[in-house]
């Protein structure tokens, strides 16, 4: 019952939010909608049973019963903390929006209500046709966010990221009607168990891998990604970055590793090397952008690499450091697109020459940086530190080279993050409009004093989120050590 309320809270606010007619209304119950929908997770954690490896708080009801359809959601160790994380940032979104946006208020608070909430259906979804549901949704609310709320080139934005990610989805569902017709059942878990010969494996390999690629992003199927970015409003960068990048490695691990285990360790070296050329290239593809947005894009599909890496080097350090990484990457590319459009609602200009000397008019929003600056270089004590270790640790216990590769990814993010930041900063007041700047308001205080809090909290006491996961990432890596030809 929990995991429905917290699907099916944010999408009834988000039909309330259209169907009232004042601006101020409309704000009220999407803050109401977003706070309540983050109240109903939380007992998914506090009552969450840590020794227990398997699906916790299940709800299975007959949906299509003609063909085994069922409405069954469940989460484990892994999927419960997207829940929490998704739920926090939707609030975080709607105070930001807060008096930036005036224009089709209902709409935008809506789009994101709804699908925040399509967005917990992806996590807590144990049956395919209802996961496959969830994840093309997800697409429609996105696509109206960058389309009416984004930059210039919105249009051609989102009609990029829809079709990339569409075309993708294709072909998972074909790898999902083959399964179908193997076991005669819809259920993910039983499918965990299904025997199947080698070559099959690998078809649904890639049939699965094209859709969740896409989804990460993974080079060289990352370029939607940039143009998302730079278009979408903050809002919208914001719940990209945070949690629609984490669909796709989030379905590696629900459908990729435990049911073809055999392709998963056939394709490791290739999905190993795919990722150290995001960690690596995309690194220096980062450093030479001139626009904030753009950086921070490319800099998220750097980081996504190193999660990737971490699934494939198949050890408890490299896919607990991965999940790691992908909750504080949440985080951290939260508040960098936060940030930047804060400096974005005062100059309304992303490109790092248009500033320089901000930390002269708005001390309080230079210190905050910062920290998240340093977070997103893996700086020890900040969240972004932890994942990274991990998964380099992990990687050492693999291959020497492989974790020494990876590990330039923390030289790369020192690079274009700090020089970033030293240009749009540091230094003498470049013009008049740096010169008229604002501090932070409150509003803005509370949502990156927020964010700031919970990476330093993570960076310093990881525990509690790494102790919810050990019994399923041992579940799964027993599935993937079992041969199932």
């Amino acid at each position: 019952m929990l995991l429905s309320l917290a699907i099916w809270v944010p999408v009834a606010f988000g039909i309330l939010v259209l169907l009232a007619r004042e601006a101020s209304l409309q704000r009220s119950l999407a803050l109401a909608g977003a706070v309540l929908g983050f109240l109903v997770t939380i007992p998914l954690y506090t009552g969450f049973d840590l020794g227990n490896p398997g699906m916790q708080f299940v709800l299975n009801v007959p949906w299509i019963e003609r063909f085994g359809i069922n409405y069954h959601l469940g989460v484990d160790g892994i999927s419960v903390l997207f829940v929490l994380l998704n739920s926090f940032i939707t609030i975080l979104v709607v105070i930001a929006g807060w008096s930036v946006i005036e224009q089709r208020v209902g709409q935008y608070y809506a789009s994101f209500l709804i699908l925040s909430g399509l967005l917990n259906g992806v996590f807590a979804a144990l049956d395919a046709v209802l996961f496959y549901v969830f994840f093309e949704a997800t697409l429609i609310p996105m696509f109206i966010i960058i389309g009416l709320w984004g930059g210039p080139n919105r249009v051609y934005a989102a009609v990029k990221f829809f079709l990339y990610t569409l075309f993708g989805s294709l072909l998972m569902l074909i790898a999902l009607l083959y399964l179908y017709g193997k076991s005669g059942s819809f259920a993910i878990l039983d499918w965990h168990k299904l025997p199947l010969a080698l070559g099959a494996q690998q078809w649904l390999f890639f049939g699965f891998l094209l859709a969740f690629a896409v989804k990460v992003p993974m080079w060289p199927v990352h370029t939607w990604l940039p143009d998302a970015h730079t278009e979408a409003p903050t809002g919208g960068s914001v719940v990209l970055a945070a949690i629609l990048l984490k669909l796709g490695a989030y379905g590696l691990l629900r459908f990729s590793l435990p049911i073809l285990p055999d392709a998963s360790k056939y394709f490791a070296p290739m999905m190993i090397a795919l990722s150290l050329v995001a960690v690596v290239y995309i690194g220096l593809v980062a450093l030479v952008q001139t626009d904030m947005k753009r950086l921070i894009a490319y800099s998220s599909i750097s980081h996504m690499g190193f999660v990737t890496l971490g699934f494939f080097i198949f050890n408890a350090y490299g896919v607990e450091g991965a999940l790691v990484q992908m909750i504080s990457h949440g985080f951290v590319s939260a508040a960098m697109f936060l940030c930047v459009g804060v400096m974005y609602d005062r100059m309304h200009t992303r490109m790092i020459a248009d500033y320089g000397g901000v930390v002269n008019t708005m001390p309080k929003f230079a210190a905050l940086m910062m920290l998240f600056a340093m977070a997103n270089c893996g700086l020890p004590a900040t969240s972004g530190f932890v994942g990274e270790f991990m998964v380099i640790m992990g990687a050492m216990k693999a291959n020497f080279w492989v974790a020494f590769a990876a590990a330039t990814t923390l030289v790369w993010g020192a690079a274009y993050t700090l020089w970033m930041y030293k240009r749009v900063i540091f230094g003498a007041v470049a013009n008049e409009n740096v010169a008229a700047l604002q501090d932070l308001n409150p509003r803005e205080l509370l949502v990156l004093g927020s964010l700031a809090a919970v990476v330093l909290f993570m960076g310093v006491y990881p525990l509690p989120f790494t102790e919810v996961m050990h019994g399923a990432v041992g579940e799964l890596l027993r599935h993937v050590a079992l041969p199932k030809t």
